[in-house]
């Protein structure tokens, strides 16, 4: 799960509160700022634990390539080993717990990381879009068709303090629907993919 502050224009659910978050800084956007480290993180924290013959195989990619970028996302600390589980020749990586958060503006005075904030803009709302078209193509059965919903609204004229507000009640309501981890699973329960993207709008007659 990621967290993006405002200014950044791409917006993922911030985690529960009291939930571990880390904040990215230049050296660990780099080492996260490539579509496959971020396609392999998504696959550990969507997944489970999985070594890099298994990423391999949903990736389509070599497992000395995925070994390669598994080393990176562990030297950064985004991956860690599986405690009690694989081998010296075979070893099984999960997803380090908590939040990643970005804020886009930290990185104005640096253009060294612009381009890295750019491959990690873009990757990030690509695999956002991705998730959800996914979710509309498959097929449901039973009471999970027609379940869902995509919705804008774009009639909002807010302050910036006001579009926080609104940002801090949707993630409150979706905070009050996280289960707690703790708790046994309900059987009929399925992942969800929720995704909130409240964003100020350019007006050709405005700067």
């Amino acid at each position: 799960m990621t967290e993006h502050r405002p200014e950044d224009p791409s917006t993922e659910a911030p985690a529960p509160a009291g939930a571990p978050r880390r904040k990215l800084d230049a050296g660990s956007l780099r080492g996260l700022a490539h579509p496959l480290r971020m396609r392999l993180l998504d696959e550990l924290r969507l997944n489970g634990p999985a070594t890099s013959a298994r990423l391999s195989e949903r990736t389509g990619e070599s497992t000395g390539t995925i070994s390669w970028h598994l080393r990176h996302l562990a030297e950064h600390g985004f991956i860690e080993e599986e405690p009690g589980r694989g081998t010296k020749r075979e070893r099984w990586w999960r997803a380090a717990p908590g939040a990643i958060v970005l804020a886009a503006t930290d990185f104005d005075q640096d253009p060294a990381s612009r381009t890295a904030l750019s491959v990690y803009q873009a990757e990030n709302l690509r695999r956002q879009f991705q998730r959800v078209a996914d979710s509309m193509a498959a097929e449901w059965e039973g009471e999970w068709r027609g379940t869902g919903s995509v919705s804008d609204w774009s009639n909002l004229r807010l302050t910036p303090a006001q579009l926080q507000a609104l940002i801090d009640d949707l993630a409150a309501v979706v905070a009050r629907h996280t289960p707690d981890p703790d708790a046994a699973p309900d059987p009929a329960a399925r992942p969800m993919i929720v995704q909130i993207q409240a964003l100020p709008r350019k007006e050709s007659d405005r700067p």
